[in-house]
Protein backbone atom coordinates (compact mmCIF):
# COMPACT_ATOMS: atom_id res chain seq x y z
CA UNK A 1 0.00 0.00 0.00
CA UNK A 2 2.91 2.23 0.75
CA UNK A 3 4.17 1.98 -2.80
CA UNK A 4 0.85 2.57 -4.05
CA UNK A 5 0.21 5.67 -2.09
CA UNK A 6 3.76 7.05 -3.04
CA UNK A 7 2.77 6.44 -7.00
CA UNK A 8 -0.63 8.19 -6.54
CA UNK A 9 1.19 11.33 -4.90
CA UNK A 10 3.18 11.50 -7.70
CA UNK A 11 1.10 11.44 -10.69
CA UNK A 12 -0.96 13.88 -8.77
CA UNK A 13 1.74 16.58 -8.92
CA UNK A 14 2.84 15.78 -12.41
CA UNK A 15 -0.81 16.15 -12.93
CA UNK A 16 -0.65 19.59 -11.65
CA UNK A 17 2.52 20.18 -13.04
CA UNK A 18 1.23 20.18 -15.93
CA UNK A 19 -2.37 21.51 -15.68
CA UNK A 20 -0.09 25.10 -14.21
CA UNK A 21 1.93 24.89 -17.82
CA UNK A 22 -1.02 24.50 -19.91
CA UNK A 23 -2.75 27.16 -17.89
CA UNK A 24 -0.07 30.02 -18.32
CA UNK A 25 0.14 29.26 -21.67
CA UNK A 26 -3.44 29.35 -22.32
CA UNK A 27 -3.51 32.80 -20.62
CA UNK A 28 -0.51 34.20 -22.35
CA UNK A 29 -2.45 33.30 -26.01
CA UNK A 30 -5.34 34.68 -24.73
CA UNK A 31 -3.78 37.80 -23.87
CA UNK A 32 -1.72 38.02 -27.13
CA UNK A 33 -4.94 37.92 -29.10
CA UNK A 34 -6.61 40.47 -27.36
CA UNK A 35 -3.79 43.01 -27.81
CA UNK A 36 -3.91 42.58 -31.26
CA UNK A 37 -6.84 43.94 -32.39
CA UNK A 38 -6.81 46.95 -29.98
CA UNK A 39 -3.55 47.93 -32.11
CA UNK A 40 -4.09 47.23 -35.32
CA UNK A 41 -7.51 49.61 -34.36
CA UNK A 42 -5.46 52.48 -33.48
CA UNK A 43 -6.78 55.03 -35.25
CA UNK A 44 -4.45 57.04 -37.75
CA UNK A 45 -5.00 59.96 -39.43
CA UNK A 46 -3.24 61.70 -42.76
CA UNK A 47 -1.46 64.89 -42.72
CA UNK A 48 -3.05 68.04 -42.99
CA UNK A 49 -3.27 69.97 -46.04
CA UNK A 50 -4.30 72.86 -45.02
CA UNK A 51 -2.71 74.94 -42.37
CA UNK A 52 -3.44 77.62 -39.98
CA UNK A 53 -1.90 79.84 -37.12
CA UNK A 54 0.55 82.57 -36.08
CA UNK A 55 3.82 84.09 -37.08
CA UNK A 56 6.36 86.20 -34.73
CA UNK A 57 9.52 86.92 -35.41
CA UNK A 58 11.89 90.23 -35.35
CA UNK A 59 12.79 92.61 -38.41
CA UNK A 60 17.10 93.49 -38.64
CA UNK A 61 16.45 96.70 -40.39
CA UNK A 62 19.41 98.27 -42.23
CA UNK A 63 18.98 101.88 -44.05
CA UNK A 64 21.08 103.03 -46.93
CA UNK A 65 20.97 106.13 -49.35
CA UNK A 66 20.43 109.73 -47.61
CA UNK A 67 17.88 111.52 -45.85
CA UNK A 68 17.83 115.27 -44.61
CA UNK A 69 14.44 117.24 -45.31
CA UNK A 70 12.34 115.26 -42.62
CA UNK A 71 8.87 117.02 -42.96
CA UNK A 72 7.83 120.18 -44.75
CA UNK A 73 8.47 122.45 -42.35
CA UNK A 74 11.80 120.70 -40.94
CA UNK A 75 15.10 120.29 -42.62
CA UNK A 76 18.10 119.44 -40.30
CA UNK A 77 21.26 120.79 -40.93
CA UNK A 78 23.04 117.84 -41.44
CA UNK A 79 22.40 114.38 -43.79
CA UNK A 80 21.73 111.34 -42.43
CA UNK A 81 23.06 107.80 -44.69
CA UNK A 82 23.01 104.79 -42.56
CA UNK A 83 20.73 103.50 -39.51
CA UNK A 84 19.71 100.22 -38.28
CA UNK A 85 17.14 98.68 -35.66
CA UNK A 86 14.93 95.54 -34.61
CA UNK A 87 10.87 95.96 -35.15
CA UNK A 88 8.61 93.44 -34.29
CA UNK A 89 6.66 91.51 -36.98
CA UNK A 90 3.40 89.64 -36.20
CA UNK A 91 0.68 87.93 -38.39
CA UNK A 92 -1.59 85.32 -38.89
CA UNK A 93 -0.76 82.14 -41.25
CA UNK A 94 -2.62 80.24 -44.01
CA UNK A 95 -0.68 77.16 -45.75
CA UNK A 96 -1.77 74.93 -48.19
CA UNK A 97 0.11 71.79 -49.60
CA UNK A 98 -0.60 68.57 -49.92
CA UNK A 99 1.44 65.63 -48.30
CA UNK A 100 4.53 64.15 -49.84
CA UNK A 101 4.21 67.03 -51.94
CA UNK A 102 6.51 69.70 -53.53
CA UNK A 103 4.57 72.74 -53.91
CA UNK A 104 2.38 74.43 -52.08
CA UNK A 105 1.13 78.30 -50.87
CA UNK A 106 1.24 80.44 -48.01
CA UNK A 107 -0.10 83.81 -47.09
CA UNK A 108 1.10 86.10 -44.08
CA UNK A 109 -0.89 88.95 -43.55
CA UNK A 110 0.09 91.37 -40.21
CA UNK A 111 1.94 93.92 -38.64
CA UNK A 112 5.29 94.95 -39.85
CA UNK A 113 7.50 97.80 -37.87
CA UNK A 114 10.87 98.68 -39.60
CA UNK A 115 11.87 101.66 -37.02
CA UNK A 116 16.20 101.97 -37.15
CA UNK A 117 18.81 105.24 -35.37
CA UNK A 118 20.36 106.57 -37.42
CA UNK A 119 24.16 106.80 -36.86
CA UNK A 120 25.18 109.84 -35.19
CA UNK A 121 26.22 113.00 -37.47
CA UNK A 122 27.92 116.34 -36.46
CA UNK A 123 26.57 119.30 -37.24
CA UNK A 124 28.72 122.78 -38.52
CA UNK A 125 28.71 123.34 -35.10
CA UNK A 126 30.27 120.33 -33.80
CA UNK A 127 27.01 119.35 -32.19
CA UNK A 128 26.57 116.05 -32.54
CA UNK A 129 22.69 115.08 -33.92
CA UNK A 130 20.81 111.87 -33.64
CA UNK A 131 18.07 110.69 -35.73
CA UNK A 132 15.39 108.07 -35.06
CA UNK A 133 12.50 106.36 -37.59
CA UNK A 134 9.64 104.72 -36.69
CA UNK A 135 7.69 103.49 -40.01
CA UNK A 136 5.37 100.49 -39.41
CA UNK A 137 3.51 98.59 -42.13
CA UNK A 138 0.38 96.23 -42.07
CA UNK A 139 2.11 93.94 -44.69
CA UNK A 140 0.36 91.25 -47.34
CA UNK A 141 2.60 88.48 -48.22
CA UNK A 142 1.59 85.76 -50.70
CA UNK A 143 4.55 83.04 -51.41
CA UNK A 144 4.92 79.80 -53.39
CA UNK A 145 6.17 77.17 -50.86
CA UNK A 146 8.59 74.34 -52.93
CA UNK A 147 9.75 71.24 -50.54
CA UNK A 148 12.91 70.00 -52.23
CA UNK A 149 13.07 66.91 -50.88
CA UNK A 150 9.61 66.23 -50.07
CA UNK A 151 10.44 67.08 -46.21
CA UNK A 152 10.16 69.02 -43.37
CA UNK A 153 12.41 71.17 -45.44
CA UNK A 154 10.76 74.02 -47.78
CA UNK A 155 11.75 77.30 -49.35
CA UNK A 156 9.29 80.23 -50.36
CA UNK A 157 9.42 83.08 -51.91
CA UNK A 158 6.93 85.74 -53.53
CA UNK A 159 5.70 89.72 -53.63
CA UNK A 160 5.43 91.91 -50.81
CA UNK A 161 2.67 94.42 -51.20
CA UNK A 162 3.24 96.86 -47.75
CA UNK A 163 0.41 99.71 -46.46
CA UNK A 164 2.26 102.40 -44.33
CA UNK A 165 0.48 102.89 -41.29
CA UNK A 166 2.84 104.96 -39.01
CA UNK A 167 6.24 107.66 -40.44
CA UNK A 168 7.10 109.29 -36.64
CA UNK A 169 10.36 110.65 -36.49
CA UNK A 170 12.25 111.98 -33.29
CA UNK A 171 15.49 113.85 -34.38
CA UNK A 172 17.72 115.71 -31.61
CA UNK A 173 20.77 118.33 -31.64
CA UNK A 174 23.05 117.62 -29.27
CA UNK A 175 25.75 119.87 -27.04
CA UNK A 176 29.20 120.76 -28.43
CA UNK A 177 31.50 119.05 -25.76
CA UNK A 178 33.33 122.36 -26.37
CA UNK A 179 30.77 124.09 -24.17
CA UNK A 180 29.35 121.44 -21.88
CA UNK A 181 27.62 124.19 -20.22
CA UNK A 182 24.85 124.78 -22.88
CA UNK A 183 21.27 124.57 -22.59
CA UNK A 184 20.12 121.58 -24.75
CA UNK A 185 17.84 121.62 -27.36
CA UNK A 186 14.56 120.29 -27.36
CA UNK A 187 13.64 117.23 -29.24
CA UNK A 188 11.91 117.43 -32.55
CA UNK A 189 9.13 115.12 -33.51
CA UNK A 190 6.53 114.62 -36.14
CA UNK A 191 6.27 112.76 -39.21
CA UNK A 192 8.24 112.05 -42.26
CA UNK A 193 6.93 114.09 -45.39
CA UNK A 194 6.44 112.45 -49.12
CA UNK A 195 6.01 108.59 -47.04
CA UNK A 196 4.50 106.17 -50.10
CA UNK A 197 1.12 105.04 -48.77
CA UNK A 198 2.04 101.56 -50.78
CA UNK A 199 5.34 99.49 -51.21
CA UNK A 200 5.71 96.85 -53.63
CA UNK A 201 8.64 94.26 -53.12
CA UNK A 202 9.34 90.50 -52.33
CA UNK A 203 10.74 88.97 -50.21
CA UNK A 204 12.57 85.00 -50.28
CA UNK A 205 13.16 82.51 -47.31
CA UNK A 206 13.14 78.85 -45.89
CA UNK A 207 11.38 77.31 -42.90
CA UNK A 208 11.32 73.58 -41.16
CA UNK A 209 8.18 72.47 -39.78
CA UNK A 210 8.65 70.39 -36.36
CA UNK A 211 5.63 68.10 -35.52
CA UNK A 212 4.47 69.00 -32.41
CA UNK A 213 1.38 65.58 -32.10
CA UNK A 214 1.54 62.31 -33.74
CA UNK A 215 -0.73 60.95 -36.89
CA UNK A 216 -2.77 59.75 -34.21
CA UNK A 217 -4.11 62.65 -33.61
CA UNK A 218 -6.78 64.19 -35.74
CA UNK A 219 -5.89 67.99 -35.13
CA UNK A 220 -2.10 68.04 -35.39
CA UNK A 221 0.38 71.27 -34.44
CA UNK A 222 3.34 72.21 -35.98
CA UNK A 223 6.28 74.32 -34.80
CA UNK A 224 8.04 76.07 -37.66
CA UNK A 225 11.44 78.45 -37.38
CA UNK A 226 11.74 80.31 -40.59
CA UNK A 227 13.97 83.13 -42.06
CA UNK A 228 13.56 85.45 -44.61
CA UNK A 229 15.39 88.50 -46.57
CA UNK A 230 13.77 91.73 -48.06
CA UNK A 231 16.04 92.77 -50.46
CA UNK A 232 16.31 97.14 -50.74
CA UNK A 233 14.98 97.21 -54.43
CA UNK A 234 11.15 98.52 -54.64
CA UNK A 235 11.62 98.90 -50.33
CA UNK A 236 11.59 102.77 -50.80
CA UNK A 237 9.83 104.33 -48.04
CA UNK A 238 9.41 108.13 -49.55
CA UNK A 239 8.86 109.57 -52.71
CA UNK A 240 11.98 111.96 -52.14
CA UNK A 241 15.67 111.51 -51.58
CA UNK A 242 17.20 108.08 -51.72
CA UNK A 243 16.39 106.40 -48.53
CA UNK A 244 15.91 102.46 -48.72
CA UNK A 245 15.45 99.76 -46.59
CA UNK A 246 16.91 96.06 -46.65
CA UNK A 247 15.26 93.45 -43.62
CA UNK A 248 16.20 90.37 -42.83
CA UNK A 249 13.58 88.56 -40.41
CA UNK A 250 13.64 85.57 -38.25
CA UNK A 251 10.77 83.92 -36.79
CA UNK A 252 8.82 81.28 -35.60
CA UNK A 253 5.32 80.04 -37.12
CA UNK A 254 2.92 77.98 -34.53
CA UNK A 255 0.32 75.75 -36.78
CA UNK A 256 -2.48 73.69 -36.95
CA UNK A 257 -4.57 71.52 -39.05
CA UNK A 258 -6.57 68.06 -39.46
CA UNK A 259 -5.66 65.26 -40.83
CA UNK A 260 -8.63 62.65 -42.87
CA UNK A 261 -8.95 59.30 -41.08
CA UNK A 262 -7.01 56.74 -42.89
CA UNK A 263 -9.60 53.90 -43.81
CA UNK A 264 -8.24 50.56 -43.15
CA UNK A 265 -8.22 47.72 -46.10
CA UNK A 266 -10.68 45.39 -45.75
CA UNK A 267 -9.31 41.68 -45.50
CA UNK A 268 -9.67 39.62 -48.79
CA UNK A 269 -10.04 36.26 -48.92
CA UNK A 270 -6.88 34.28 -50.12
CA UNK A 271 -6.71 32.04 -52.43
CA UNK A 272 -3.92 29.30 -52.19
CA UNK A 273 -3.02 26.46 -54.87
CA UNK A 274 -3.29 23.04 -53.54
CA UNK A 275 0.51 22.21 -52.57
CA UNK A 276 2.55 19.45 -54.41
CA UNK A 277 3.78 17.74 -50.78
CA UNK A 278 0.85 17.20 -48.10
CA UNK A 279 2.17 17.88 -44.49
CA UNK A 280 0.54 16.91 -41.59
CA UNK A 281 0.70 16.61 -37.96
CA UNK A 282 -0.81 14.12 -35.41
CA UNK A 283 -1.44 15.07 -32.01
CA UNK A 284 -0.36 12.39 -29.70
CA UNK A 285 -2.54 10.18 -27.83
CA UNK A 286 -3.01 11.69 -24.64
CA UNK A 287 -2.27 9.69 -21.38
CA UNK A 288 -4.60 8.84 -18.51
CA UNK A 289 -4.57 11.12 -15.30
CA UNK A 290 -4.77 7.42 -13.68
CA UNK A 291 -2.37 4.63 -13.62
CA UNK A 292 -3.59 0.91 -12.91
CA UNK A 293 -0.22 -0.46 -11.54
CA UNK A 294 -0.09 -4.96 -11.70
CA UNK A 295 3.00 -5.90 -9.68
CA UNK A 296 4.59 -9.59 -9.42
CA UNK A 297 6.93 -10.45 -6.80
CA UNK A 298 8.60 -13.61 -6.74
CA UNK A 299 8.30 -13.35 -2.40
CA UNK A 300 6.24 -11.92 -0.34
CA UNK A 301 6.47 -10.64 2.89
CA UNK A 302 3.38 -9.45 3.66
CA UNK A 303 -0.26 -11.04 2.34
CA UNK A 304 -3.93 -9.70 2.76
CA UNK A 305 -6.63 -11.53 3.80
CA UNK A 306 -10.32 -11.61 3.13
CA UNK A 307 -12.78 -10.12 5.04
CA UNK A 308 -13.47 -12.98 8.27
CA UNK A 309 -11.05 -15.61 6.74
CA UNK A 310 -7.76 -16.90 8.14
CA UNK A 311 -7.09 -19.14 5.03
CA UNK A 312 -4.30 -17.64 2.45
CA UNK A 313 -6.29 -16.87 -0.39
CA UNK A 314 -6.09 -18.19 -3.96
CA UNK A 315 -4.65 -15.92 -5.39
CA UNK A 316 -1.46 -16.35 -3.87
CA UNK A 317 0.68 -19.25 -5.27
CA UNK A 318 2.13 -20.78 -1.93
CA UNK A 319 5.40 -22.60 -2.22
CA UNK A 320 5.28 -26.12 -0.67
CA UNK A 321 8.29 -27.54 1.03
CA UNK A 322 9.98 -29.67 -1.22
CA UNK A 323 9.95 -27.23 -3.40
CA UNK A 324 11.84 -24.76 -1.34
CA UNK A 325 15.14 -26.19 -2.71
CA UNK A 326 14.51 -26.24 -6.19
CA UNK A 327 13.54 -22.18 -6.26
CA UNK A 328 15.57 -19.62 -7.72
CA UNK A 329 14.12 -15.81 -7.90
Amino acid sequence: MKAKNNFNENSCQTWFSNLSLKSILLLALVWFNFQAPVQAQELQYTKPSWWFGVAGGANFNFYEGSTRQLSSSFTPPVTFHKADGIGLFVAPVIEFHQPDTRWGFMLQAGYDNRKATFDQVDSPCNCPTDLKTNISYITVEPSLRFAPFKSNLYLFGGPRLAFNTDKSFTYQLGINPAYPNQAPTPEVKGDLSDMNKTILSMQVGLGYDIPLSSQTSKTQFVLSPFASFHPYFGQNPRSIETLNITTFRAGVALKFGQGHLVSMPEEKAVVVADPEVQFSVNAPANEPTQRRVREVFPLRNYIFFNLGSTEIPSRYALLKKEEVKDFRE
